[in-house]
C-alpha cells in the first residue's frame, strides 16, 4: 500500500504558471495542503476528488464483478478473465489462489485510495476558517464518504486495516488491522452519525445526504444483526445483541421512510419502475445515493459504460432494444452478466420486475424481433440516447448505489413485519400481490431477502445479502458445485501483496 496511497494528492503536484530566473525566487500558483484550502471553490474542489474515486473503473466495475457475478444472478462470460485477471475464480468459486486474485488486490486498492482522498479533506477542511456552514456540509460529505468506503471493504474482506487519518508519511500507508468487527463497526458508525448531523435531505446526483448516512447505517447495522445471528464468523463475538442490531437498524431505516412521509426530503417510492432507470431522471425519488455518470464525459468513468457489460453482444452488430413501449437502437454488448436463466424463472410470470425490466429479444427498427438473444438481459442499464460512434460508446447509466425501495425493504427486515405496507407497496408497484402469511419472525425475513433478489438485481447487492444469512452455498450453484463452506464462502482474504507490504497485517 506504500506506494499507491502516497501517490493520490492531487494538490500536492499541481502548479499552475510557476516561472522563476533563480533558486531564491519563491514559486506562485502553487497547491498545497496549506494554501489550497482556503475558499469554499477550494474545499468543494478536493471533496469532488474524493467523490472522484468511486468512478474509477477498477472501483465502478467491482460492484458487478464482485457484488453481483458471484451469486445465482449472473454468470461471467467465459473468458473474461482476459479483461478481468481473477474474475473468473470469484464468478466460479474458485478459492485456492483469492489471496493473489488481481479483480480483489485492485478493489482493495482503490478503497483506500477513495478512503484517503476523504481523510484529506476530513483533515484540512476540520482546521480551514471556511464558514460553518461550508465545513458543515462538505465535512459531512467526507466523513459519509469514508465510512462507506471502509464498509465496502468490510463487505467483501471482513476484517480490514482502518485508515484513519489522511496518508502524510511513510510509515502511515501501513495502518493496523481492526481488532474485531466492534471496532471497526464503531469506527465507521461514529462517521456515519457526523454526517447525519452535519448534512441535511437536499438531493443531488452524485453527493450524499443525511437520508444516504441514516440509510448506510441500517445496512451496517443489519448486515451486524443478520450476520451474527447467522453464525458468520467475526459477527458472531460483536457485543450487542442480534435483537439490538435490529432495532438500531429498523431506527436508523425508519428515519428515512418518516421524513419522506412527511415531506421533509424528497425521497420516496417511484410509482412506476421504469422511472427508477431513465438515465435522465437521476434526481429521481428513488435515488438516495447514485454515482455520477454522465454521456458528456471525456474519459471513462466521467461517462459510463456500464450498460455494455449486460447487454448482448449480437456478433458485434447493432441492434433495437425495446423498454415498454419504447424503442431506441443500441450499439452491440460485451455480455460480460449474461443472467442466468434459472434465477429469471424465479420471478413471478407477471411480475413486472420481469416483463419490464427484463428482455429476451434484440429488435428491429421497426419493431419486429430481430432475435432471440442468447439470455435475459436487464434494462436497467440502457441509455436511449448513449453516444456511440468514432468517440466511443458513451452513456449516462449510473451504479445505483443505495435506493429508496432498498432502505424500505431494510426496514421491514429488520422490523420482522411489514410495519407501514411498504413490501405490500413494493410489491403491488411489481403487480404482485401480497406475500405468503410467514409462519415466524425468520420465515417472513427469508421472504423479504428473496424479495431482495428481485427488487435489487444487478445492482451489486445479491452477495452480500446471501453471505449476511450464511446461504452462499444454498443458493449459488456455482458455489454447490465447487464444494466449499459457508465459512470459506464468508470473506475473501486480504490480498497478499498488501499484507508483503504491510508488517502490520501479517499478525
Amino acid at each position: 500500500m506504500r506506494t499507491k496511497i502516497l501517490s493520490i494528492f492531487l494538490w500536492s503536484t499541481l502548479m499552475v504558471g510557476v516561472v522563476s530566473c533563480d533558486l531564491s525566487e519563491s514559486p506562485y500558483g502553487f497547491y498545497s495542503e496549506k494554501n489550497f484550502y482556503k475558499t469554499p471553490e477550494d474545499a468543494e474542489s478536493a471533496l469532488m476528488y474524493a467523490y472522484n474515486a468511486l468512478t474509477f473503473l477498477e472501483y465502478s466495475r467491482g460492484i458487478y464483478y464482485i457484488g453481483e457475478a458471484a451469486s445465482e444472478t449472473v454468470s461471467l462470460k467465459s473468458g473474461e478473465d482476459a479483461n478481468n485477471p481473477g474474475a473468473q475464480a470469484l464468478d466460479e468459486w474458485k478459492i485456492s489462489d483469492n489471496a493473489n486474485n488481481q479483480t480483489l488486490q485492485i478493489y482493495f486498492k482503490y478503497c483506500y485510495i477513495a478512503i484517503n482522498r476523504a481523510n484529506a479533506v476530513i483533515y484540512n477542511v476540520e482546521q480551514s476558517e471556511l464558514p460553518k456552514e461550508v465545513k458543515d456540509r462538505i465535512l459531512g460529505e467526507a466523513y459519509f464518504l469514508r465510512a462507506y468506503n471502509h464498509f465496502n471493504l468490510v463487505k467483501v474482506f471482513g476484517l480490514v486495516p482502518m485508515q484513519k487519518e489522511m496518508v502524510q508519511t511513510v510509515s502511515g500507508t501501513t495502518p493496523s488491522m481492526a481488532k474485531s468487527m466492534d471496532d471497526i463497526y464503531n469506527f465507521m458508525l461514529e462517521d456515519l452519525k457526523q454526517a447525519e448531523s452535519l448534512l441535511d435531505y437536499t438531493q443531488k446526483t452524485g453527493r450524499a445526504n443525511r437520508a444516504a448516512a441514516q440509510g448506510l447505517m441500517a445496512k451496517l447495522y443489519l448486515t451486524a444483526a443478520s450476520s451474527k445471528e447467522s453464525g458468520v464468523a467475526n459477527y458472531t463475538e460483536m457485543a450487542a445483541s442480534v435483537e439490538d442490531l435490529y432495532a438500531n437498524a429498523a431506527t436508523c431505516a425508519k428515519n428515512v421512510l418518516d421524513a419522506s412521509q412527511r415531506g421533509e426530503c424528497n425521497f420516496g417510492l417511484s410509482e412506476n419502475l421504469a422511472d427508477i432507470y431513465d438515465v435522465n431522471k437521476p434526481d429521481g425519488p428513488e435515488h438516495v445515493f447514485i454515482m455520477s455518470m454522465d454521456r458528456t464525459g471525456l474519459n471513462e468513468g466521467n461517462y459510463s459504460k456500464i450498460g455494455m457489460l449486460f447487454l448482448p453482444y449480437n456478433n458485434g452488430g447493432n441492434f433495437y432494444v425495446k423498454a415498454g413501449s419504447s424503442l431506441y437502437p443500441s450499439h452491440y454488448g460485451f455480455e460480460v452478466f449474461p443472467t442466468n436463466m434459472a434465477f429469471y424463472r424465479t420471478y413471478d410470470e407477471t411480475d413486472k420486475r420481469r416483463t419490464d425490466l427484463i428482455n429476451t429479444e434484440i429488435y428491429n427498427a421497426d419493431g419486429s424481433v430481430y432475435a432471440t438473444s442468447a439470455y435475459p438481459y436487464t434494462l436497467k442499464y440502457t441509455d436511449p440516447d448513449q453516444v456511440t460512434g468514432n468517440t466511443g460508446d458513451k452513456s449516462s447509466v449510473k451504479p445505483y448505489l443505495l435506493r429508496f425501495s432498498d432502505i424500505a425493504l431494510m426496514y421491514v427486515e429488520a422490523k420482522g413485519s411489514d410495519d407501514g405496507a411498504w413490501l405490500q407497496r413494493i410489491r403491488a408497484r411489481a403487480g404482485l400481490g401480497n406475500i405468503p402469511t410467514p409462519a415466524s419472525v425468520s420465515e417472513f425475513r427469508d421472504m423479504v431477502v428473496r424479495e431482495r433478489a428481485w427488487e435489487l438485481a444487478f445492482e451489486g447487492n445479491r452477495l452480500y445479502d446471501l453471505r449476511r444469512k450464511a446461504m452462499v452455498t444454498k443458493v449459488d450453484p456455482n458455489a454447490k458445485s465447487a464444494g466449499i463452506t459457508e465459512a470459506e464462502a464468508a470473506f475473501y482474504p486480504i490480498p497478499q501483496r498488501e499484507v508483503d507490504l504491510n508488517p502490520n497485517l501479517r499478525n
